[in-house]
């Protein structure tokens, strides 16, 4: 199951776009998230032509996003959780606004983008996994194998990469892209259920202003002290604005209007992901990526289908 068809959004009234169908403000969202990866690499360089550390675009990503928030929050006189809606809260500062960012950063460094995002083609069904633990939800023997399979297939692209290029850095460089896959998750599943609770802009948006307190301090503390390319600021700027805070604002918009349509397009953000690395990073693509991804997405998709077919 996708989880973000369980989520009954409320989105505000000055976003809600009545005029704009909602499956071309869910292929704006997918686009969006789909340049997070590729802006993440070009603000933290490479290993050979590094330029922002990869905490400091971790954290001022946060902080930025947050500063906003807190204004967007204050002009919609948006009510503070309740005591029991914090403990969701704190579950999408760490997966989103810490581990994903952080872990994204530190691997791309090493790995190319269209690298990380076929091993983050995996998210809907680590999603999917983790709320039929948190849920109590009991998918069948289909979705497990599904999940194993594709488990199975990133595994082996990510180990036969690392072989043929002879280093261990790469092997490490997954195993971050596989922590901030599980970080992402953990916001996903925190985040719908926070978004039953309140409109899901605010439930971003708390998020970050409760971050705030770890993200301001950190960024002052980790602000990077060589010359750094105008190109990697406006990455940062990218991140921070688009991926961290507005682009949820039109995901969840459109999802409020037409749930079981808008949510499969996630399923092509690898591919966008893979073209945009290729458009704007100029990374070479072999056809063994192209290839891998598609199969994430064939097991990903039959994976979705045996999780619904079997809970109904």
């Amino acid at each position: 199951m996708n989880t973000t068809l369980q989520v009954p959004v409320r989105p505000t009234s000055w976003f809600a776009w009545p005029t704009v169908s909602p499956r071309w403000l869910g292929a704006l969202a997918v686009l969006l998230f789909a340049m997070t990866i590729p802006m993440t690499r070009l603000a933290n360089g490479s290993v050979d032509l590094p330029q922002l550390p990869p905490l400091f675009v971790a954290v001022a990503r946060g902080a930025i996003a947050g500063l906003l928030a807190m204004a967007y929050l204050w002009a919609v006189r948006a009510p503070r959780p309740v005591k029991g809606q914090w403990p969701l809260v704190a579950c999408v500062v760490v997966g989103a606004v810490l581990i994903f960012p952080l872990c994204m950063g530190w691997a791309v460094r090493v790995v190319p983008s269209a690298h990380a995002a076929v091993i983050v083609g995996l998210l809907p069904l680590c999603t999917a996994a983790l709320a039929s633990w948190w849920l109590g939800q009991k998918p069948g023997w289909g979705f497990w194998l599904a999940g194993a399979m594709g488990t199975a297939l990133v595994l082996g692209f990510a180990l036969g990469v690392a072989r043929s290029h002879g280093s261990g850095h790469w092997v490490t460089a997954d195993a971050w892209l596989i922590v901030s896959m599980l970080g992402a998750s953990l916001a996903y599943v925190a985040g719908a259920a926070l978004s039953r609770q309140m409109p899901a802009p605010q439930a971003i948006s708390w998020a970050l202003v409760a971050a705030l307190p770890i993200t301001l301090p950190a960024t002052a503390w980790a602000w990077p002290t060589q010359a750094v390319s105008w190109q990697a600021w406006a990455a940062l700027a990218y991140v921070a604005l688009i991926s961290t805070w507005l682009g949820f604002f039109a995901w969840y918009a459109a999802l409020a209007r037409d749930p079981m349509r808008v949510s499969q397009l996630q399923l092509m953000q690898p591919f966008t992901s893979i073209a945009l690395s290729v458009l704007v990073l100029r990374e070479v693509v072999d056809a063994s990526t192209w290839l891998v991804a598609g199969a994430v997405l064939l097991v990903v998709i039959w994976g979705q289908r045996a999780a619904r077919r079997e809970m109904n």
